[in-house]
């Protein structure tokens, strides 16, 4: 009885832990992958409305630089919407709406996206970002009407081809005030270096427009810069960058300047002074602040959210993965088990019963089912095979000691004479009986292996003529004609070789002489038989050929086993033991050879034997 398998160590168990780290490596390295593409996605998707809301936050706050209120920005608040697919609403600092592109009242978002207060946010000097100060469209009464903005386009188309003349190239930029500068191809105004015949500042020169609004910016400032200390000039207007997009955006200091005693801490006041003075000039003329509240699309925002119920669904997917796995894997588990199953039963049957399994697949287990059912059949077939040569055995062994025992008894018991005649009878079925004993201990050598050969260079024809010679006598009683044919090969220098081979003589003659016997009993009287030799690719080729009764084509295969007979009938007399053919393959075998037989009914047969040439 065997032994249980270990459940570690069972095909099924094996499958099993193999499906399933496949499934989890599988299910891990999906989910790493979703992670990471959502995440870009997300990313991406992410920036992709960070800009958006940085465009609108932009315009909107435009629209707040240039307007007094916010009546009219309802119609901007819609278009923005419809190209975003966003919500996009605006309210007071106290939540008092003022433009929502949503119709339904539905409630804001908790948190407000921006503030568009154009006085101390800047969102147009660097797009995509918010800095610190006053929006440069918040230009209010420092804007140009269209008289002046022609006539500084003038000067500026002026300066301009003055600039070109002296090879500088610039082109002309009009600012949100009206006013036209002149930049170069990296953004400087006035191309940076003005050249000598062009710098007669005409076109800097305030306009009287710009003029009023500076006399009205000194007056806000004025108390300011008192408190401040030092000295500066009643009207500043050289002191104020008002070229930089059109507007004064920065005090300058007035360190150097002749009669002028200022500090860096003072400049820094200054300049607080003076921007105070313009949020104060500029308020009437922009929109009040207000809060600024995106809400989601349909198509623009993310919608990735781990949340329980997310978490849950990810999970119940990967489960429900390793659930088909583990199934699909019992069920192909068990049906490549089942027939390992079949085999391993069958293989514990007791050998008599020559158990068969069914073959079911067309794979690898289908045909190692074949190979065991193979198996059984030859095991069977020699274990019949092995019954009948023991029924043989006893049966050659029974008659010539049954005909010397009987012989003996009577002898004994006076009824016939010991005679030479008796006593020749008697030494006739010893010497049989010696002959199959001889036989089947030559066969249990050369299946042992044990047959010893004892080598050495034989001619080929010698040994037909040997083997000839020493059945003459049996031919010539039998009415049968011995004939032998030597074919001898050309040598290297035209002369004929006789075929040589490496062999031993004692045997070689026994294997040929057990053919020549066998040809004798089939061949009827005034028949032929032919021992022939010859030598092709490297092998000496022998034949023995007859013109006896012949084989049966389904007895072929059988004609080299033991025991076996042509003619089932024939006594170990008349047709020998049936050992003969067996010990001529394993002689040849021996030598390194082959042996075949080709017959046809009442024609005869040819034995082949082909051996390695010696040469």
């Amino acid at each position: 009885m065997t032994r249980p398998i270990p459940l570690r160590k069972r095909l099924l168990v094996r499958l099993l832990i193999t499906s399933v780290l496949i499934a989890i490596c599988s299910v891990a390295a999906t989910a790493w992958l979703a992670v990471e593409t959502t995440t870009r996605a997300i990313q991406e998707e992410q920036g992709q409305v960070l800009t958006e809301d940085m465009d609108i936050l932009r315009q909107l706050s435009g629209y707040a630089a240039t307007h007094r209120d916010w009546s009219g920005v309802g119609k901007t608040v819609r278009a923005l919407s419809d190209r975003t697919g966003r919500r996009i609403a605006l309210t007071a600092p106290d939540r008092t709406p003022i433009a929502d592109s949503e119709t339904r009242k539905t409630a804001l978002p908790p948190r407000a996206a921006a503030a568009v207060d154009p006085l101390h946010t800047d969102t147009f000097t660097e797009p995509g970002a918010q800095r610190t100060g006053i929006d440069p469209r918040a230009v209010g009464p420092f804007r140009l009407p269209s008289a002046e903005r022609e006539r500084v386009r003038l000067l500026a188309e002026k300066r301009r081809a003055c600039f070109s003349n002296n090879g500088v190239e610039t082109d002309i930029t009009q600012l949100p005030s009206g006013r036209s500068v002149l930049t170069d191809e990296e953004g400087t105004v006035d191309g940076g270096q003005v050249p000598t015949p062009c710098a007669d500042g005409v076109l800097n020169t305030p306009t009287a427009t710009e003029e009023k609004a500076l006399a009205e910016l000194n007056t806000y400032a004025g108390d300011c810069l008192k408190r401040v200390g030092g000295k500066f000039p009643s009207i500043f207007a050289a002191t104020l960058d008002i070229t930089n997009r059109a507007m004064p955006t920065r005090y300058l200091g007035l360190k150097g300047q002749t009669g002028i005693d200022t500090t860096g801490d003072q400049n820094k006041q200054a300049q607080e002074c003076v921007d105070r003075a313009r949020r104060q000039q500029l308020e009437p003329y922009v929109a009040p602040a207000a809060e600024l509240f995106l809400g989601r699309g349909d198509s623009t925002v993310p919608h990735f959210d781990m949340s329980a119920a997310n978490k849950a669904k990810v999970t119940g997917v990967a489960g429900l993965v390793l659930a088909l796995t583990v199934a699909v894997t019992v069920l192909v588990a068990t049906r490549l088990v089942r027939p390992l199953r079949a085999l391993t039963h069958a293989a514990q049957q007791p050998p008599e019963q020559h158990v068969r399994v069914p073959v079911t697949t067309q794979d690898e287990t289908g045909i190692l089912a074949v190979a065991f059912n193979d198996l059984a059949d030859r095991r069977e077939r020699m274990e019949a095979q092995r019954k009948a040569m023991v029924a043989d055995i006893a049966h050659e062994l029974r008659t010539p000691l049954t005909n010397i025992r009987g012989w003996l008894e009577v002898t004994r018991d006076g009824v016939v004479d010991p005679d030479p005649e008796l006593l020749a009878s008697l030494h006739d079925e010893a010497v049989v009986l010696q002959r199959v004993i001889d036989d089947l201990q030559d066969l249990a050598a050369a299946d042992a292996g044990t047959l010893r050969l004892h080598r050495e260079p034989v001619r080929a024809d010698e040994l037909l003529e040997q083997v000839v010679a020493a059945h003459r006598v049996a031919a010539e009683a039998a009415g049968v004609r011995l004939h032998t044919a030597v074919t001898a090969s050309k040598g290297s220098h035209g002369s004929d070789a006789t075929p040589w081979l490496d062999a031993d003589p004692v045997r070689m003659r026994q294997a040929l002489g057990n053919l020549v016997s066998n040809a004798i009993r089939h061949t009827p009287a005034d028949g032929t038989i032919t021992l022939s030799c010859c030598h092709h690719d490297d092998e000496v080729v022998f034949e023995v050929a007859d013109t006896g009764s012949g084989i049966a084509p389904e007895d072929l295969p059988s004609v080299f086993e033991r025991f076996w007979r042509a003619e089932k009938s024939r006594s170990r007399r008349t047709g020998g033991s049936g050992l003969g053919l067996s010990i001529v393959r394993q002689l040849v075998t021996a030598h390194g050879g082959t042996v075949t037989v080709t017959s046809e009914l009442g024609t005869g047969s040819v034995f082949t034997l082909r051996l390695p040439d010696a040469r």
